[in-house]
Protein backbone atom coordinates (compact mmCIF):
# COMPACT_ATOMS: atom_id res chain seq x y z
CA UNK A 1 0.00 0.00 0.00
CA UNK A 2 1.07 3.25 -0.75
CA UNK A 3 1.25 6.33 1.66
CA UNK A 4 -0.36 9.93 0.78
CA UNK A 5 2.42 12.35 -0.08
CA UNK A 6 1.62 15.86 0.48
CA UNK A 7 1.48 18.31 -2.19
CA UNK A 8 4.85 19.86 -3.88
CA UNK A 9 5.17 23.32 -2.30
CA UNK A 10 5.04 26.13 -3.48
CA UNK A 11 1.09 25.45 -5.19
CA UNK A 12 0.77 29.14 -5.66
CA UNK A 13 1.41 28.76 -9.23
CA UNK A 14 -1.68 26.42 -9.71
CA UNK A 15 -4.36 28.57 -11.21
CA UNK A 16 -7.42 27.16 -10.30
CA UNK A 17 -6.98 28.94 -7.17
CA UNK A 18 -8.04 31.95 -8.12
CA UNK A 19 -10.71 31.15 -9.18
CA UNK A 20 -11.95 29.42 -5.66
CA UNK A 21 -15.40 31.26 -4.36
CA UNK A 22 -14.37 32.90 -0.89
CA UNK A 23 -14.66 30.53 2.07
CA UNK A 24 -13.25 27.69 0.07
CA UNK A 25 -9.77 26.77 1.37
CA UNK A 26 -6.76 25.61 -0.64
CA UNK A 27 -6.21 23.09 2.06
CA UNK A 28 -8.39 20.97 4.16
CA UNK A 29 -7.81 19.97 7.93
CA UNK A 30 -6.88 16.68 7.83
CA UNK A 31 -6.80 16.56 11.59
CA UNK A 32 -11.07 16.66 11.40
CA UNK A 33 -11.36 13.91 8.90
CA UNK A 34 -11.32 10.99 11.41
CA UNK A 35 -12.67 7.07 10.33
CA UNK A 36 -16.13 6.52 8.69
CA UNK A 37 -17.26 5.12 12.01
CA UNK A 38 -16.35 8.71 13.78
CA UNK A 39 -18.43 10.12 11.14
CA UNK A 40 -21.56 7.69 11.68
CA UNK A 41 -21.37 7.84 15.75
CA UNK A 42 -21.72 11.65 15.14
CA UNK A 43 -24.39 11.38 12.89
CA UNK A 44 -26.44 9.55 15.01
CA UNK A 45 -25.97 11.02 17.94
CA UNK A 46 -26.79 14.33 16.28
CA UNK A 47 -30.03 13.26 13.83
CA UNK A 48 -31.05 10.47 16.00
CA UNK A 49 -34.79 11.64 15.28
CA UNK A 50 -34.51 12.57 11.34
CA UNK A 51 -34.91 10.74 8.70
CA UNK A 52 -31.97 8.83 6.81
CA UNK A 53 -33.36 7.21 3.90
CA UNK A 54 -36.88 6.81 1.90
CA UNK A 55 -37.00 3.57 0.43
CA UNK A 56 -40.52 2.62 -1.30
CA UNK A 57 -41.81 5.35 0.37
CA UNK A 58 -41.22 4.14 3.95
CA UNK A 59 -38.67 6.09 6.39
CA UNK A 60 -36.12 5.04 8.38
CA UNK A 61 -34.59 7.27 11.20
CA UNK A 62 -31.00 7.66 11.70
CA UNK A 63 -31.94 6.06 15.31
CA UNK A 64 -33.16 3.03 13.59
CA UNK A 65 -30.05 3.29 11.31
CA UNK A 66 -27.84 2.84 14.11
CA UNK A 67 -29.86 -0.01 15.76
CA UNK A 68 -29.68 -2.37 12.60
CA UNK A 69 -25.98 -1.30 11.85
CA UNK A 70 -24.86 -2.31 15.04
CA UNK A 71 -27.02 -5.93 15.17
CA UNK A 72 -25.08 -6.57 11.92
CA UNK A 73 -21.84 -5.62 13.48
CA UNK A 74 -22.45 -7.84 16.38
CA UNK A 75 -23.40 -10.96 14.54
CA UNK A 76 -20.82 -10.24 12.26
CA UNK A 77 -18.46 -10.80 15.42
CA UNK A 78 -20.38 -13.80 16.91
CA UNK A 79 -19.81 -15.49 13.24
CA UNK A 80 -16.11 -15.31 13.53
CA UNK A 81 -15.61 -11.73 11.18
CA UNK A 82 -12.18 -10.08 12.47
CA UNK A 83 -11.08 -6.67 12.15
CA UNK A 84 -9.86 -6.25 8.53
CA UNK A 85 -11.97 -9.15 7.03
CA UNK A 86 -13.40 -8.08 4.01
CA UNK A 87 -17.69 -8.59 3.80
CA UNK A 88 -19.23 -8.09 0.34
CA UNK A 89 -22.53 -6.79 -0.32
CA UNK A 90 -24.08 -7.56 -3.88
CA UNK A 91 -27.93 -5.48 -3.29
CA UNK A 92 -28.81 -2.37 -5.78
CA UNK A 93 -30.87 0.55 -3.71
CA UNK A 94 -33.00 -1.19 -1.10
CA UNK A 95 -33.49 -0.14 3.00
CA UNK A 96 -30.81 -2.55 4.28
CA UNK A 97 -28.00 -1.20 2.16
CA UNK A 98 -27.21 1.39 4.52
CA UNK A 99 -27.08 -0.34 7.86
CA UNK A 100 -25.56 -3.31 6.29
CA UNK A 101 -22.35 -0.68 5.12
CA UNK A 102 -22.15 0.88 8.48
CA UNK A 103 -22.04 -2.46 10.42
CA UNK A 104 -19.56 -3.93 8.70
CA UNK A 105 -17.78 -1.05 8.93
CA UNK A 106 -18.32 -0.44 12.96
CA UNK A 107 -17.31 -4.43 13.01
CA UNK A 108 -13.35 -3.20 11.84
CA UNK A 109 -14.55 -5.30 8.34
CA UNK A 110 -13.61 -3.93 5.29
CA UNK A 111 -16.67 -3.80 2.53
CA UNK A 112 -16.31 -5.22 -0.45
CA UNK A 113 -18.75 -3.74 -3.02
CA UNK A 114 -20.43 -5.92 -6.16
CA UNK A 115 -22.52 -4.81 -9.04
CA UNK A 116 -25.68 -7.35 -8.51
CA UNK A 117 -25.74 -7.59 -12.42
CA UNK A 118 -22.17 -9.58 -12.26
CA UNK A 119 -22.39 -13.41 -13.93
CA UNK A 120 -21.00 -16.52 -11.35
CA UNK A 121 -18.01 -16.06 -13.27
CA UNK A 122 -17.05 -12.25 -12.54
CA UNK A 123 -18.84 -12.94 -8.79
CA UNK A 124 -16.42 -15.74 -8.29
CA UNK A 125 -13.02 -13.65 -9.14
CA UNK A 126 -14.11 -10.71 -7.24
CA UNK A 127 -14.79 -13.24 -4.25
CA UNK A 128 -11.97 -14.81 -4.49
CA UNK A 129 -9.16 -12.03 -5.09
CA UNK A 130 -10.76 -9.92 -2.14
CA UNK A 131 -11.34 -13.21 0.21
CA UNK A 132 -14.35 -11.79 1.35
CA UNK A 133 -15.41 -14.38 4.17
CA UNK A 134 -19.46 -13.06 4.10
CA UNK A 135 -21.99 -11.44 1.45
CA UNK A 136 -25.12 -9.64 1.76
CA UNK A 137 -27.01 -10.51 -1.03
CA UNK A 138 -30.44 -9.28 -2.70
CA UNK A 139 -32.74 -12.57 -3.01
CA UNK A 140 -32.83 -12.09 -7.07
CA UNK A 141 -29.58 -12.89 -6.99
CA UNK A 142 -29.01 -15.79 -5.14
CA UNK A 143 -28.41 -17.93 -7.73
CA UNK A 144 -25.48 -16.06 -8.70
CA UNK A 145 -23.82 -16.56 -5.37
CA UNK A 146 -24.91 -19.73 -5.17
CA UNK A 147 -22.67 -20.83 -8.41
CA UNK A 148 -19.72 -18.47 -7.45
CA UNK A 149 -19.56 -19.85 -3.94
CA UNK A 150 -19.11 -23.91 -5.21
CA UNK A 151 -15.22 -22.64 -5.45
CA UNK A 152 -15.59 -19.29 -3.85
CA UNK A 153 -14.02 -18.89 -0.07
CA UNK A 154 -17.01 -17.32 1.60
CA UNK A 155 -18.35 -18.86 4.75
CA UNK A 156 -21.53 -16.97 5.56
CA UNK A 157 -24.51 -15.88 2.77
CA UNK A 158 -26.94 -13.30 4.21
CA UNK A 159 -30.24 -13.01 1.97
CA UNK A 160 -31.71 -9.80 2.56
CA UNK A 161 -35.25 -8.99 0.78
CA UNK A 162 -36.54 -6.11 -1.16
CA UNK A 163 -38.81 -4.90 1.75
CA UNK A 164 -36.45 -6.00 4.26
CA UNK A 165 -36.65 -2.99 7.52
CA UNK A 166 -39.79 -1.15 5.61
CA UNK A 167 -42.42 -2.40 8.30
CA UNK A 168 -45.87 -4.11 7.16
CA UNK A 169 -45.68 -2.44 3.29
CA UNK A 170 -42.10 -4.34 3.81
CA UNK A 171 -43.68 -7.41 4.33
CA UNK A 172 -46.22 -6.94 1.58
CA UNK A 173 -43.47 -6.49 -0.54
CA UNK A 174 -41.68 -9.22 0.19
CA UNK A 175 -44.44 -11.44 0.77
CA UNK A 176 -45.80 -10.65 -3.49
CA UNK A 177 -42.24 -10.15 -4.58
CA UNK A 178 -39.93 -12.37 -2.94
CA UNK A 179 -38.74 -15.85 -2.51
CA UNK A 180 -40.08 -18.14 -0.12
CA UNK A 181 -37.69 -21.43 -0.78
CA UNK A 182 -35.36 -22.11 1.91
CA UNK A 183 -31.60 -20.91 1.24
CA UNK A 184 -29.42 -23.62 0.08
CA UNK A 185 -25.98 -24.41 1.21
CA UNK A 186 -23.05 -24.90 -1.37
CA UNK A 187 -19.40 -25.39 -1.19
CA UNK A 188 -17.58 -24.16 2.11
CA UNK A 189 -20.37 -22.30 3.55
CA UNK A 190 -20.61 -22.16 7.05
CA UNK A 191 -24.07 -20.19 7.40
CA UNK A 192 -26.91 -19.17 4.97
CA UNK A 193 -29.74 -16.67 6.89
CA UNK A 194 -32.32 -14.26 6.11
CA UNK A 195 -31.22 -10.83 7.09
CA UNK A 196 -34.18 -10.84 9.40
CA UNK A 197 -32.61 -13.45 11.65
CA UNK A 198 -28.98 -11.63 11.55
CA UNK A 199 -31.02 -8.11 12.48
CA UNK A 200 -32.76 -10.01 15.53
CA UNK A 201 -29.49 -12.49 16.49
CA UNK A 202 -27.31 -9.40 16.49
CA UNK A 203 -29.39 -6.92 18.87
CA UNK A 204 -29.29 -9.91 21.61
CA UNK A 205 -25.99 -9.86 21.55
CA UNK A 206 -23.25 -7.12 22.58
CA UNK A 207 -20.88 -5.09 20.65
CA UNK A 208 -17.49 -5.91 21.58
CA UNK A 209 -15.49 -2.56 21.11
CA UNK A 210 -13.41 -2.50 17.81
CA UNK A 211 -10.24 0.37 17.50
CA UNK A 212 -10.50 1.35 13.79
CA UNK A 213 -7.59 3.83 12.88
CA UNK A 214 -8.02 6.67 9.77
CA UNK A 215 -5.48 4.56 7.89
CA UNK A 216 -7.45 1.60 8.06
CA UNK A 217 -9.22 0.00 5.39
CA UNK A 218 -12.72 0.96 4.54
CA UNK A 219 -14.00 -0.39 0.78
CA UNK A 220 -12.48 -2.70 -1.62
CA UNK A 221 -13.69 -1.20 -4.86
CA UNK A 222 -13.37 -2.85 -8.00
CA UNK A 223 -12.50 -1.66 -11.56
CA UNK A 224 -10.85 -2.89 -14.60
CA UNK A 225 -7.66 -1.81 -15.87
CA UNK A 226 -5.56 -1.86 -19.51
CA UNK A 227 -5.27 -5.56 -19.08
CA UNK A 228 -9.01 -6.36 -18.69
CA UNK A 229 -8.57 -8.11 -14.97
CA UNK A 230 -10.34 -6.32 -12.32
CA UNK A 231 -8.52 -4.64 -10.01
CA UNK A 232 -9.93 -3.45 -6.13
CA UNK A 233 -9.01 0.09 -5.28
CA UNK A 234 -8.18 -0.51 -1.42
CA UNK A 235 -9.42 3.18 0.44
CA UNK A 236 -8.74 3.81 3.30
CA UNK A 237 -11.12 5.62 6.03
CA UNK A 238 -9.20 8.65 5.57
CA UNK A 239 -9.79 8.40 1.83
CA UNK A 240 -13.63 8.67 2.05
CA UNK A 241 -13.40 11.36 5.01
CA UNK A 242 -10.66 13.48 3.75
CA UNK A 243 -13.19 13.28 -0.05
CA UNK A 244 -16.36 14.20 2.42
CA UNK A 245 -14.22 17.23 3.70
CA UNK A 246 -13.74 18.48 0.33
CA UNK A 247 -17.28 17.26 -0.46
CA UNK A 248 -18.09 19.90 2.39
CA UNK A 249 -15.58 23.00 1.87
CA UNK A 250 -16.56 23.37 -1.57
CA UNK A 251 -20.51 23.39 -0.97
CA UNK A 252 -20.27 25.22 2.52
CA UNK A 253 -20.63 28.87 1.02
CA UNK A 254 -23.11 28.58 -1.40
CA UNK A 255 -25.24 25.41 -0.04
CA UNK A 256 -25.70 24.98 3.61
CA UNK A 257 -27.83 22.56 5.06
CA UNK A 258 -30.85 23.73 7.28
CA UNK A 259 -32.35 21.21 9.79
CA UNK A 260 -34.44 18.91 7.66
CA UNK A 261 -34.43 20.11 4.26
CA UNK A 262 -31.91 17.85 2.81
CA UNK A 263 -32.96 15.34 0.36
CA UNK A 264 -30.90 13.53 -1.56
CA UNK A 265 -32.20 12.11 -4.89
CA UNK A 266 -30.45 8.83 -5.07
CA UNK A 267 -31.47 6.39 -8.03
CA UNK A 268 -27.47 5.56 -8.94
CA UNK A 269 -26.03 2.00 -7.30
CA UNK A 270 -24.42 2.96 -3.49
CA UNK A 271 -22.08 -0.34 -4.53
CA UNK A 272 -20.77 2.90 -7.20
CA UNK A 273 -18.29 4.66 -5.50
CA UNK A 274 -19.74 7.72 -6.78
CA UNK A 275 -23.28 7.31 -5.01
CA UNK A 276 -21.46 5.62 -2.11
CA UNK A 277 -19.46 8.84 -1.37
CA UNK A 278 -22.12 11.35 -2.22
CA UNK A 279 -25.62 9.54 -1.75
CA UNK A 280 -24.48 7.60 1.05
CA UNK A 281 -21.74 8.90 3.36
CA UNK A 282 -22.11 12.37 2.74
CA UNK A 283 -25.91 12.38 3.31
CA UNK A 284 -25.48 11.17 6.55
CA UNK A 285 -22.60 13.22 7.30
CA UNK A 286 -24.83 15.94 7.20
CA UNK A 287 -28.20 14.67 8.71
CA UNK A 288 -29.82 14.68 5.40
CA UNK A 289 -32.08 12.04 3.61
CA UNK A 290 -31.42 9.66 0.65
CA UNK A 291 -34.28 9.04 -1.75
CA UNK A 292 -33.63 5.66 -2.54
CA UNK A 293 -34.84 4.67 -6.11
CA UNK A 294 -34.27 1.14 -6.05
CA UNK A 295 -34.76 0.35 -10.13
CA UNK A 296 -34.04 3.57 -12.11
CA UNK A 297 -34.74 1.78 -15.30
CA UNK A 298 -38.63 1.88 -14.69
CA UNK A 299 -38.74 5.66 -15.35
CA UNK A 300 -42.41 6.10 -14.91
CA UNK A 301 -42.13 4.79 -11.42
CA UNK A 302 -39.56 6.84 -11.24
CA UNK A 303 -41.06 10.11 -11.91
CA UNK A 304 -43.79 9.26 -9.52
CA UNK A 305 -41.50 9.06 -6.47
CA UNK A 306 -40.25 12.11 -7.65
CA UNK A 307 -43.45 13.39 -7.27
CA UNK A 308 -44.01 12.30 -3.61
CA UNK A 309 -41.78 14.86 -2.13
CA UNK A 310 -39.68 17.70 -2.43
CA UNK A 311 -35.71 17.09 -2.63
CA UNK A 312 -33.07 19.21 -2.82
CA UNK A 313 -29.60 17.86 -4.46
CA UNK A 314 -29.87 15.30 -7.36
CA UNK A 315 -27.28 13.10 -8.04
CA UNK A 316 -26.98 10.85 -11.92
CA UNK A 317 -25.12 10.84 -15.21
CA UNK A 318 -25.79 11.45 -18.18
CA UNK A 319 -28.16 8.78 -19.61
CA UNK A 320 -30.14 9.09 -16.64
CA UNK A 321 -30.64 12.73 -17.17
CA UNK A 322 -31.21 12.09 -20.74
CA UNK A 323 -34.37 9.18 -20.00
CA UNK A 324 -35.72 11.30 -17.51
CA UNK A 325 -35.88 14.16 -19.38
CA UNK A 326 -38.14 12.14 -22.12
CA UNK A 327 -40.42 10.60 -19.64
CA UNK A 328 -43.74 11.84 -19.32
CA UNK A 329 -44.82 13.68 -16.56
CA UNK A 330 -41.49 15.20 -15.95
CA UNK A 331 -42.44 18.93 -15.91
CA UNK A 332 -45.13 18.12 -13.58
CA UNK A 333 -42.66 17.59 -11.36
CA UNK A 334 -41.96 20.24 -8.40
CA UNK A 335 -38.42 21.15 -8.55
CA UNK A 336 -38.54 24.55 -6.62
CA UNK A 337 -36.41 23.29 -3.76
CA UNK A 338 -33.52 21.82 -5.97
CA UNK A 339 -30.54 23.66 -5.56
CA UNK A 340 -28.13 21.44 -7.54
CA UNK A 341 -28.07 18.46 -10.29
CA UNK A 342 -24.61 16.60 -9.68
CA UNK A 343 -23.53 14.46 -13.04
CA UNK A 344 -20.30 12.38 -12.95
CA UNK A 345 -19.38 9.00 -14.08
CA UNK A 346 -19.26 9.58 -18.05
CA UNK A 347 -19.44 12.98 -19.99
CA UNK A 348 -22.33 14.77 -19.95
CA UNK A 349 -23.62 16.05 -23.35
CA UNK A 350 -24.78 19.67 -23.77
CA UNK A 351 -27.97 19.03 -25.29
CA UNK A 352 -28.94 16.49 -22.00
CA UNK A 353 -27.80 19.19 -20.05
CA UNK A 354 -29.80 21.98 -22.22
CA UNK A 355 -32.97 19.70 -21.52
CA UNK A 356 -32.49 19.06 -18.27
CA UNK A 357 -32.34 22.86 -17.15
CA UNK A 358 -34.98 23.60 -19.14
CA UNK A 359 -37.13 21.26 -17.16
CA UNK A 360 -35.80 22.13 -13.88
CA UNK A 361 -34.42 25.91 -14.19
CA UNK A 362 -30.79 24.01 -12.81
CA UNK A 363 -28.09 23.32 -14.95
CA UNK A 364 -26.38 20.32 -14.26
CA UNK A 365 -22.72 20.77 -12.49
CA UNK A 366 -20.26 18.05 -13.56
CA UNK A 367 -17.07 16.54 -11.60
CA UNK A 368 -14.98 14.07 -12.10
CA UNK A 369 -13.68 10.93 -10.09
CA UNK A 370 -12.82 7.23 -10.40
CA UNK A 371 -12.71 4.77 -8.14
CA UNK A 372 -9.02 5.05 -7.15
CA UNK A 373 -9.85 8.88 -6.17
CA UNK A 374 -12.29 7.86 -3.72
CA UNK A 375 -14.03 9.41 -6.15
CA UNK A 376 -13.95 13.27 -6.59
CA UNK A 377 -11.13 15.03 -7.80
CA UNK A 378 -12.83 17.89 -9.10
CA UNK A 379 -15.84 20.02 -9.35
CA UNK A 380 -17.97 22.82 -10.90
CA UNK A 381 -19.08 25.73 -8.86
CA UNK A 382 -22.32 24.77 -7.23
CA UNK A 383 -23.55 27.95 -7.75
CA UNK A 384 -22.85 27.87 -11.38
CA UNK A 385 -25.94 29.64 -13.45
CA UNK A 386 -25.40 27.52 -17.18
CA UNK A 387 -23.68 24.19 -17.85
CA UNK A 388 -19.85 24.38 -18.56
CA UNK A 389 -18.53 21.46 -20.58
CA UNK A 390 -16.04 20.95 -18.06
CA UNK A 391 -15.56 19.17 -15.17
CA UNK A 392 -14.34 22.08 -13.01
CA UNK A 393 -11.61 23.11 -10.53
CA UNK A 394 -9.37 20.66 -8.29
CA UNK A 395 -10.71 20.84 -5.22
CA UNK A 396 -8.83 22.19 -1.82
CA UNK A 397 -6.08 19.64 -0.97
CA UNK A 398 -5.73 18.50 -4.32
CA UNK A 399 -2.81 18.97 -6.91
CA UNK A 400 -3.89 18.20 -10.38
CA UNK A 401 -0.72 18.01 -13.19
CA UNK A 402 -1.07 17.01 -16.59
CA UNK A 403 1.69 15.50 -17.85
CA UNK A 404 2.99 13.76 -21.60
CA UNK A 405 4.45 10.79 -22.49
CA UNK A 406 7.93 11.61 -20.99
CA UNK A 407 6.11 12.52 -17.46
CA UNK A 408 6.89 16.34 -17.70
CA UNK A 409 3.91 18.28 -17.24
CA UNK A 410 2.61 20.19 -20.15
CA UNK A 411 2.33 23.80 -21.22
CA UNK A 412 -1.38 25.18 -20.47
CA UNK A 413 -3.92 24.20 -22.73
CA UNK A 414 -2.09 21.52 -24.20
CA UNK A 415 -3.15 17.79 -23.97
CA UNK A 416 -1.94 15.95 -21.29
CA UNK A 417 -2.95 12.58 -18.75
CA UNK A 418 -4.37 13.50 -15.93
CA UNK A 419 -2.39 13.48 -12.62
CA UNK A 420 -3.69 13.89 -9.25
CA UNK A 421 -2.27 14.04 -5.12
CA UNK A 422 -4.45 14.43 -2.92
CA UNK A 423 -5.38 12.59 0.33
CA UNK A 424 -8.49 11.06 -1.56
CA UNK A 425 -6.33 9.08 -3.64
CA UNK A 426 -6.20 4.63 -2.83
CA UNK A 427 -3.40 2.91 -0.99
CA UNK A 428 -2.94 0.91 -3.73
CA UNK A 429 -4.82 -1.82 -5.82
CA UNK A 430 -5.68 -5.34 -3.12
CA UNK A 431 -2.65 -7.20 -3.53
CA UNK A 432 -1.25 -5.73 -6.34
CA UNK A 433 1.52 -3.53 -5.72
CA UNK A 434 2.65 -4.39 -9.78
CA UNK A 435 -0.55 -2.81 -10.71
CA UNK A 436 -0.25 -0.11 -8.11
CA UNK A 437 3.30 0.74 -9.41
CA UNK A 438 2.41 1.44 -12.75
CA UNK A 439 -0.05 4.22 -11.85
CA UNK A 440 1.99 6.45 -9.63
CA UNK A 441 4.65 8.68 -10.21
CA UNK A 442 7.96 8.88 -8.98
CA UNK A 443 6.93 11.78 -6.98
CA UNK A 444 3.57 10.45 -5.79
CA UNK A 445 0.72 11.60 -8.29
CA UNK A 446 -2.06 8.71 -9.35
CA UNK A 447 -2.08 8.60 -13.25
CA UNK A 448 -5.50 8.32 -14.08
CA UNK A 449 -5.12 7.29 -17.76
CA UNK A 450 -7.69 10.75 -18.82
CA UNK A 451 -6.58 12.91 -21.06
CA UNK A 452 -7.60 16.52 -20.56
CA UNK A 453 -6.50 20.15 -21.05
CA UNK A 454 -6.85 22.76 -18.23
CA UNK A 455 -8.17 26.13 -19.48
CA UNK A 456 -6.46 29.26 -18.10
CA UNK A 457 -8.42 29.76 -15.06
CA UNK A 458 -7.41 25.96 -14.23
CA UNK A 459 -11.07 24.41 -14.92
CA UNK A 460 -10.09 20.72 -16.47
CA UNK A 461 -11.54 19.70 -19.91
CA UNK A 462 -11.28 16.15 -20.59
CA UNK A 463 -10.62 15.31 -23.86
CA UNK A 464 -10.03 11.23 -24.46
CA UNK A 465 -9.16 8.30 -22.22
CA UNK A 466 -5.99 7.21 -22.89
CA UNK A 467 -6.79 3.66 -21.74
CA UNK A 468 -9.25 1.92 -23.99
CA UNK A 469 -11.75 1.00 -21.97
CA UNK A 470 -15.35 1.58 -22.74
CA UNK A 471 -17.94 3.49 -20.91
CA UNK A 472 -21.66 2.40 -21.01
CA UNK A 473 -24.01 4.28 -18.78
CA UNK A 474 -21.37 5.16 -16.48
CA UNK A 475 -19.77 1.62 -15.68
CA UNK A 476 -16.45 0.99 -17.24
CA UNK A 477 -15.81 -1.62 -19.50
CA UNK A 478 -12.63 -3.68 -20.87
CA UNK A 479 -11.83 -4.81 -23.67
CA UNK A 480 -9.57 -7.74 -23.15
CA UNK A 481 -11.86 -9.21 -20.83
CA UNK A 482 -15.07 -9.38 -23.40
CA UNK A 483 -12.45 -10.38 -26.14
CA UNK A 484 -11.37 -13.43 -23.45
CA UNK A 485 -14.31 -14.23 -23.46
CA UNK A 486 -15.31 -14.40 -27.50
CA UNK A 487 -11.82 -16.46 -28.61
CA UNK A 488 -13.24 -18.96 -26.22
CA UNK A 489 -16.11 -19.55 -28.85
CA UNK A 490 -14.64 -22.89 -30.78
CA UNK A 491 -15.90 -21.05 -34.11
CA UNK A 492 -14.03 -17.60 -33.46
CA UNK A 493 -10.45 -17.21 -34.45
CA UNK A 494 -9.96 -13.45 -33.29
CA UNK A 495 -11.38 -10.97 -31.98
CA UNK A 496 -11.13 -7.03 -30.96
CA UNK A 497 -13.79 -5.16 -29.01
CA UNK A 498 -13.80 -1.27 -29.52
CA UNK A 499 -16.34 1.32 -28.02
CA UNK A 500 -18.68 3.45 -30.52
CA UNK A 501 -20.83 6.47 -29.90
CA UNK A 502 -24.14 5.15 -28.83
CA UNK A 503 -27.06 7.76 -28.28
CA UNK A 504 -28.89 5.77 -24.76
CA UNK A 505 -25.78 4.56 -23.14
CA UNK A 506 -22.74 6.61 -24.05
CA UNK A 507 -20.65 4.08 -25.43
CA UNK A 508 -21.75 0.79 -26.87
CA UNK A 509 -19.61 -2.34 -27.06
CA UNK A 510 -18.88 -3.59 -30.26
CA UNK A 511 -16.55 -6.38 -31.34
CA UNK A 512 -15.50 -7.58 -34.45
CA UNK A 513 -14.15 -10.98 -35.40
CA UNK A 514 -12.60 -13.51 -37.57
CA UNK A 515 -14.44 -16.63 -37.83
CA UNK A 516 -13.43 -20.43 -38.06
CA UNK A 517 -16.87 -21.53 -39.23
CA UNK A 518 -18.56 -19.14 -41.07
CA UNK A 519 -21.56 -20.55 -39.63
CA UNK A 520 -21.18 -18.57 -36.59
CA UNK A 521 -23.84 -16.01 -36.27
CA UNK A 522 -23.76 -12.73 -33.85
CA UNK A 523 -27.11 -13.69 -32.02
CA UNK A 524 -25.01 -16.83 -31.24
CA UNK A 525 -22.23 -15.41 -30.08
CA UNK A 526 -24.18 -12.54 -28.03
CA UNK A 527 -25.72 -15.44 -26.34
CA UNK A 528 -21.76 -17.05 -25.85
CA UNK A 529 -21.06 -13.82 -23.89
CA UNK A 530 -24.15 -13.64 -22.02
CA UNK A 531 -23.34 -16.66 -19.87
CA UNK A 532 -20.35 -15.25 -18.76
CA UNK A 533 -20.42 -11.17 -19.17
CA UNK A 534 -23.06 -8.80 -17.61
CA UNK A 535 -25.25 -7.41 -20.14
CA UNK A 536 -23.72 -4.14 -20.54
CA UNK A 537 -20.87 -5.54 -21.27
CA UNK A 538 -22.34 -8.27 -23.97
CA UNK A 539 -21.93 -6.95 -27.03
CA UNK A 540 -24.33 -4.42 -28.85
CA UNK A 541 -22.68 -4.66 -32.24
CA UNK A 542 -20.74 -7.87 -33.73
CA UNK A 543 -19.52 -7.83 -37.54
CA UNK A 544 -17.37 -10.53 -38.91
CA UNK A 545 -13.83 -9.32 -41.18
CA UNK A 546 -11.56 -11.35 -42.61
CA UNK A 547 -8.57 -10.13 -40.96
CA UNK A 548 -8.04 -6.89 -38.36
CA UNK A 549 -5.14 -4.58 -38.17
CA UNK A 550 -2.05 -5.13 -36.46
CA UNK A 551 0.88 -3.85 -35.95
CA UNK A 552 4.51 -5.81 -37.38
CA UNK A 553 4.61 -8.03 -34.04
CA UNK A 554 0.83 -8.70 -34.48
CA UNK A 555 -0.85 -7.06 -31.91
CA UNK A 556 -4.18 -6.43 -33.05
CA UNK A 557 -4.41 -2.34 -33.38
CA UNK A 558 -8.16 -1.17 -32.08
CA UNK A 559 -7.26 2.68 -32.35
CA UNK A 560 -6.82 1.69 -36.19
CA UNK A 561 -10.15 0.01 -36.00
CA UNK A 562 -11.71 2.29 -34.45
CA UNK A 563 -10.88 5.57 -36.93
CA UNK A 564 -11.71 2.71 -39.51
CA UNK A 565 -14.97 2.29 -38.28
CA UNK A 566 -15.68 5.28 -37.67
CA UNK A 567 -14.59 6.29 -41.29
CA UNK A 568 -16.54 4.43 -42.92
CA UNK A 569 -19.65 5.00 -40.93
CA UNK A 570 -19.29 8.86 -41.43
CA UNK A 571 -18.60 8.38 -45.66
CA UNK A 572 -22.08 6.30 -45.46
Amino acid sequence: MTDFIPMRTPVADRPWFASYPEGVPREIDLSKAGTINDLFDRAVREYANRTVLDSFGVSLTYARLETVALAVASWLQANGIKPGDRVAIMMPNVAAYMPVVFGILKAGAVVVNVNPLYTAHELRHQLTDSGAKAIFVLAQFEHTVKQATESAPIDHVVRVMLGDLLGLKGHLINYFGGKKTPIQKSGRIKSAVDFKTVVDAGGRCALKPVTVAPSDLAFIQYTGGTTGVAKGAALRHSNLTANLEQIAAWFAPSHGHAEGDFVMVSPLPLYHIYALTVCCLYVVSHGGLALLIANPRDMPAFVKTLKSRRFTMFAGLNTLYNSLADTPGIRTVDFSQLTVSLAGGMATQRAVADKWQAITGKPIIEGYGLSETSPMISLNLPDNTTFTGTVGYPWPSTDVSLRGSDGAEVPMGEVGEVCVKGPQVMAGYWNRPDETAKVMTADGYFRTGDLAIMLPDGQIKLVDRLKEMIIVSGFNVYPNEIEDVIVQHPKVREAAVIGLPDPHSGESVCAYVVRRDDTLTANELRDFCGQSLTKYKVPKHVSFRAELPKSPVGKVLRRVLRDDVMKDSSAK
